[in-house]
């Protein structure tokens, strides 16, 4: 049995943001942020799958699915009269979807389908006619069609294979959507542009890039920056919000982001940014390994002693270290960074805990962010 200290099984992955000295990289407006106007509105649901294999919800454990199906057949004009079904093709859904920004009736969009009750598999059933509702209590679409489950579940007597998730499923294009949105996206009288990475660098510069557009376009100043994620568009008189929004969205801004050392002990992943720098610091880096052998001897009682064969416990136990050179450690930029790590000659599972000692000790002028 071995064992290794730090115990680190960990692969590293590293995502280098640039090789060189950081630079700062131009983006389109569309790219890195969005118009708060245009954002998704999410929907939500509760409906019935029928058709299932015999994967459905047992009624007896999920009443409600009997419920729901009583219901459903009552508004149909069907007498549910009499004694309980045992029916397992039914299962009780809760269904999802995202109402996307100036959608109009009549169009689709996709719906998600996750089991409710004790269903094992919705693959092959049918998603019965579902409202969605918004935040609002109001229904913007009506989803129906057949369940797409990617996962399967094989099962016998002595063995279950199972791969994917069987209990969640899509309806590609199942929603209509039968209800718009009250606002229009020309009711509005400005446009409040959202940064996905708020940076007040990027802001201000995103800001004077639309001003001097909107200086060579109308001759006036239309952008302010209010804080470091929304900079808020002035409509100028005589122009058409559509084709002001088509124009901005595709200036060229230079955007800039904080340094930051993305550590993620589960997978092993770290990511570095290219503005990360380290001060002149030296790290020594060793693994303790220790080895247990376990050599278990027999003992043979003597003969006509009328003993009892016995075991006996034998255990070695070696302890090795490697490593521990010492070495000093400067990044101004990344390219030396990443060389100098390199250079200690400490495999990739050590990187993380070098990292993390180097923010002890003050060295690293980053952000460290572990998941």
């Amino acid at each position: 049995m071995t064992f290794r200290l730090p115990s680190l099984a960990i692969v590293m992955a590293l995502v280098l943001a640039c090789a060189g000295p950081a630079l700062s990289q131009g983006s389109r407006i569309k790219d890195i942020a969005s118009l708060q106007s245009g954002r998704d509105n999410q929907l939500i649901g509760y409906g019935l799958v029928v058709g299932l294999q015999g994967t459905g919800d047992s009624l007896r454990s999920s009443p409600f699915t009997e419920q729901s199906m009583r219901a459903m057949l009552q508004n149909l004009g069907i007498s549910t009269q009499g004694g309980q079904s045992a029916a397992k093709n039914v299962a009780a859904v809760m269904v999802t979807a995202n109402l996307p920004p100036f959608a109009s009736p009549g169009s689709r969009i996709d719906a998600t389908v996750s089991s409710l009750g004790d269903s094992t598999s919705l693959r092959g059933g049918t998603l019965v006619m579902t409202s969605l509702s918004g935040a609002d209590g109001q229904i913007y679409a009506v989803a129906q069609g057949s369940v797409v489950v990617s996962g399967f579940t094989a099962q016998g007597q002595a063995a279950t294979v199972q791969e994917g998730v069987t209990t969640s499923g899509r309806v590609p294009n199942g929603a209509i959507i039968e209800r718009e949105l009250p606002s229009k996206f020309k009711d509005t009288a400005n446009l409040v542009l959202q940064l996905r990475n708020p940076d007040f660098s990027t802001a201000l510069g995103m800001a004077k890039r639309i001003n001097a557009y909107s200086q060579t376009a109308f001759g006036t100043r239309i952008a302010e920056a209010r804080d470091s994620q929304e900079v808020v568009v002035q409509k100028p008189g005589p122009a058409d919000l559509t084709q002001l929004m088509a124009d901005i969205e595709n200036l060229i801004v230079e955007t800039d982001t904080p340094a930051k050392v993305v550590i993620n002990e589960r997978t092993g992943t770290i990511v570095i940014g290219a503005d990360v720098r380290v001060s002149k610091v030296a790290v020594s880096y060793g693994t303790l390994t220790v080895q247990v052998n376990e050599t278990p001897q027999v003992v043979q009682p003597q003969a006509f002693s009328n003993g009892r064969t016995a075991v006996q416990p034998q255990t070695d136990i070696v302890a090795s270290k490697d490593g521990g050179t010492v070495a000093t450690l400067e990044g101004p930029d990344l390219r030396t960074l990443v060389s100098g790590l390199n250079s200690i000659g400490v495999k990739p599972d050590g990187i993380i805990a070098i990292l993390q000692g180097i923010k002890s000790a003050g060295a690293l002028q980053a952000e460290l962010v572990l998941q």
